[in-house]
């Protein structure tokens, strides 16, 4: 085989390699994503309540938080202004969950309106203090 040859199927073996290196790592980038959907967007995208492990935010409705079984089960609702949708999670709150305050959960839609959540976060607004100068400050 001329010289030319032996390169030119080389250079093809060395991108089919890198090719399907980088459809691998694609492949398992995409299995391994948590989208972020707000109450609006599970509906104008019709996400169907499957065992897919999803995450959800929007801001807790003020009046909604319902604690169940000695504390250790809350129910609440997000929204987002236009859309809501209940959470029911089970396990120990984060310090700043409150009403009117941004949350996200991690778990699965049940159905439409209702999300099993495993886990929950506390969002905290762009300006921080920490507790111990807000209350000299006051």
């Amino acid at each position: 085989m001329k010289p030319w040859k032996k390169r030119f199927v080389l250079i093809i073996l060395i991108l089919a390699s890198v090719a399907i290196g980088a459809g691998i790592i694609l492949k398992t980038f995409n299995e391994n994503i948590l989208f972020f959907y707000s109450p609006t967007d599970l509906i104008e995208r019709n996400i169907a309540p499957s065992s897919k492990i999803i995450r959800v935010g929007g801001l807790v409705k003020i009046g909604s938080i319902k604690k169940i079984n000695d504390n250790s089960e809350i129910e609440f609702i997000i929204t987002d202004n236009q859309n809501e949708l209940t959470i029911h999670y089970s396990g120990i709150l984060p310090n700043l969950f409150k009403e009117k305050q941004g949350t996200v959960a991690l778990g699965v839609l049940k159905t439409p309106n209702y999300f099993e959540a495993k886990e929950l976060l506390a969002k905290h607004d762009e300006n921080y203090i920490p507790k111990e100068i807000a209350d000299t400050l006051k």
